[in-house]
């Protein structure tokens, strides 16, 4: 079957994944037949630098994988992967890359790519949650479901990660919930299946999905991100960790999105992880300065003692003693700050 039929609707596999992906990728892949029909897109979570996802997943099947191209057609027989530092994104049949403003602290993210997906192929999308932490691709399978896609969420008993399908699964009630055997079984499954006809859409139903490419923050300028906030949402007393701009509060079917007015987006829970990194590095920067200042005060009233001026060196030393105090108080409530449970493991890829 080809990725687009002349009496159905195109098809293609979308899957995202995170910490524990890419073992979670290769064994999916190392199922899938040579002959595999779907087009398969693929978000990695990975460091803005470089990967070698491409070539893992190309020694461990026989479906040959590479990073996607900008512009590309979708077809059949391979798997695109979002290259480092851009997020994946689908319009018209075609891929496209863009460096916009991360998402759930991720570029590439998961839900650009399930979004316009869901956007692009309506009910003929198969959207897959792998191993990862946090809830990044909660959103956006929400999103391929209720535009009729098939949503399939790897068993957070068997992810190495389970936040992420675990997430998924709470929040969107996927249509499977599988191993990776099975979730593969069921990918080669879905493409020997006959297409599923088109969806008769009404016209408010065919703006909605305008919409949802329209007001992409990964394709808008800043001020129809504003806009678009404004319209939709509530502002709130936070500011994004990414820009120290406001965030305004999204409803995202059942989820709650916090969005800057540049296109930066969180969930509740990723907002509350990113903000608790924030605010440990805020603190070290604190202790770093105070201890610096503590040492130079100490320089002076060194210098001062030498030079004999009694009442400038007592002066300092005292000032020094304060500022060393401090910072041993703040030393003691870094070690004691209460951090996320589970840190997001960057890929070795």
């Amino acid at each position: 079957m080809k990725a687009s039929d002349p009496v159905g609707r195109p098809r293609v596999v979308v899957i995202g994944a995170s910490a524990g992906g890419v073992e979670a990728l290769t064994r999916l892949v190392r199922e899938l037949p040579a002959t595999y029909s779907l087009p398969v897109l693929v978000v990695l979570h990975v460091p803005p630098t470089s990967s070698a996802l491409p070539a893992i997943l190309s020694r461990a099947g026989p479906v040959p994988a590479r990073h996607a191209r900008d512009g590309e057609s979708i077809s059949e027989g391979r798997i695109l992967i979002a290259p480092p530092d851009c997020h994946l994104l689908v319009e018209d049949g075609a891929v496209q890359l863009v460096r916009g403003p991360k998402e759930n602290a991720h570029r590439p993210a998961i839900d650009p790519l399930f979004r316009t997906a869901a956007a692009a192929f309506g009910p003929g999308v198969v959207g897959v949650v792998l191993s990862g932490s946090l809830d990044d691709g909660t959103a956006g399978l929400g999103w391929i479901k209720r535009e009729g896609g098939t949503t399939v969420v790897q068993d957070p008993d068997e992810a190495l990660y389970p936040a992420m399908p675990a997430s998924a699964l709470a929040a969107v009630g996927p249509d499977h919930v599988l191993p990776i055997r099975q979730i593969a079984e069921l990918l080669v499954r879905l493409a020997d299946s006959p297409p599923e006809p088109d969806r008769a859409n009404s016209e408010d139903e065919e703006k909605e999905k305008e919409d949802i490419v329209e007001r992409d923050p990964t394709q808008l300028s800043p001020e129809a991100v504003t806009e678009a906030n404004r319209e939709v949402g509530q502002l709130t007393a936070f500011t994004c960790p990414e820009c120290n701009g406001s965030l305004w509060e999204l409803r995202d079917g059942e989820l709650i999105k916090l969005r800057c007015r540049v296109g930066h987006a969180y969930t509740e829970e990723g907002y509350a992880h990113e903000k608790a990194v924030h605010l440990e590095a805020a603190i070290w920067t604190a202790l770093t300065a105070l201890v610096e200042r503590a040492e130079f005060s100490q320089r002076l009233a060194d210098r001062f003692g030498r030079g004999g001026s009694e009442l400038s060196a007592k002066r300092y030393e005292e000032q020094s003693r304060n500022l060393r105090a401090q910072a041993e108080t703040l030393r003691h409530a870094l070690l004691r700050l209460d951090m996320p449970a589970e840190e997001e493991e960057l890929e070795a890829s």
